[in-house]
């Protein structure tokens, strides 16, 4: 087999994108030496630019989402902080919550806590090979205490994209809102919260955003109040007990990330110029490229949509009976090429998959993929396959 070869060819861009874009770096670095105050906090120069950064990126998101207010954003860790705001504030004791059979750990296993804790109950709608739901099932599911859907937009493990805005619909003549989790399509694919009946999206800023990690967020739509996740700082309306009531602060305890959220805002501004269609249509393009190479070659199982379908950037698959892991292992060890395996926090989709005993494959590409990347892997899978013949 080959030895590593560098730079490194990436295609782990569902965990983290990289590299980022130069000018999202310098903004970082920017920020760290000019704005690195506490936003909100003084009413000095740099305190005052830190929160000017902070508002410059809910305005930059809301032109990417549609949303309305850019105060109705607020800022996290990542989607799953997001989400567990979401989930655990909006949710009361009896509420019923219909979720679907590709959500990430993110939203199960805050699910389970509440239904220990709080009594909650959650149905989980199944989905088809290619993670798809039968919406008529998703509408006989609903029960006279549902209050809430949590749908992933497109599964980290099979790619696939669910019909946010039929999803929305039929929550809203049920009185159900609507939660997305846009992990996996926030910057991929086209957002418009009000278009879709969105009442809460929880988003990454470190993967198809292209900001750096330890940034995300969570839109509110404005007729929603939630109880918040933690208490705290806010520099604002401080001589109370309680939270404020203002938004962002009542969801904004502590000191943000300030030179990250910075970064943040000039990725989505890189996405803006780019636009959604035509980063959605390259990606598309190179795993087209990708599973038409992989399903030559024998005894590969791809998972999630067929060629040609509508999808994300994801493409997992076994090779025989080998362990992903190994896979994985050797595609970075002697090919330079960086790919996820195991179960990608994902049980649900892998039981939906048939792959819950074995974990998966997956490779993602990203903005800076290029065509020579998927014939890289496609190449080392088929000399691998020999190797392990």
């Amino acid at each position: 087999m080959k030895t590593a070869a560098k730079p490194l060819i990436y295609l782990d861009h569902a965990a983290t994108s990289w590299p980022k874009p130069p000018q999202v770096l310098e903004r970082v670095a920017e920020a760290m030496m000019s704005e690195a105050a506490n936003p909100g906090r003084g009413s000095h120069a740099m305190a005052v630019k830190a929160s000017r950064a902070l508002f410059g990126a809910r305005k930059q998101l809301a032109r990417l989402f549609g949303v309305g207010n850019p105060n109705d954003i607020s800022f996290s860790l990542n989607t799953t902080a997001a989400l567990n705001l979401a989930i655990k504030g909006f949710l009361k004791p009896g509420d019923h919550v219909i979720a679907t059979a590709v959500e990430h750990n993110s939203v199960r296993r805050p699910l389970s806590y509440l239904k220990r804790a709080m009594g909650v109950e959650v149905t989980y709608i199944e989905v088809d090979l290619e993670g798809q739901l039968d919406l008529k099932q998703l509408e006989r599911s609903f029960q006279k205490n549902t209050t809430l859907v949590v749908v992933n937009h497109s599964s980290n493990l099979l790619g696939s994209i669910l019909p946010v805005a039929e999803i929305g619909e039929i929550a809203r003549s049920k009185g159900a809102r609507l939660l997305v989790d846009a992990a996996q399509s926030a910057g991929i694919l086209d957002i418009d919260v009000k278009a879709a009946g969105i009442d809460m999206l929880a988003f990454p800023g470190h993967k198809g955003l292209l900001g750096p990690q330890g940034t995300g967020g969570l839109y509110l739509h404005p007729d929603l109040e939630l109880e918040p996740h933690m208490h705290g700082g806010t520099g604002s309306q401080s001589e109370a007990e309680e939270q404020p009531v203002i938004r962002p602060d009542r969801y904004e305890a502590g000191t943000q990330n300030t030179p990250g959220i910075a970064g943040l805002a000039v990725g989505v501004q890189y996405i803006l110029e780019q636009t959604v269609s035509r980063i959605y249509d390259e990606e598309w393009k190179l795993t087209q490229q990708m599973i038409e190479g992989l399903q030559s070659i024998d005894d590969v199982k791809i998972l999630g949509p067929k060629l040609g379908e509508r999808r994300t950037g994801i493409v997992s698959f076994l090779v025989g009976q080998v362990d992903p892991s190994e896979i994985a292992f050797v595609l970075d060890q002697h090919y330079g090429i960086a790919v996820r395996s195991g179960f990608h926090c994902t049980p649900l989709a892998h039981e939906s998959a048939g792959t819950y005993a074995t974990g998966a494959v997956r490779a993602s590409v990203g903005y800076q993929s290029t065509s020579d990347d998927v014939a890289a892997l496609v190449a080392a899978i088929a000399e691998m396959k020999q190797h392990f013949n």
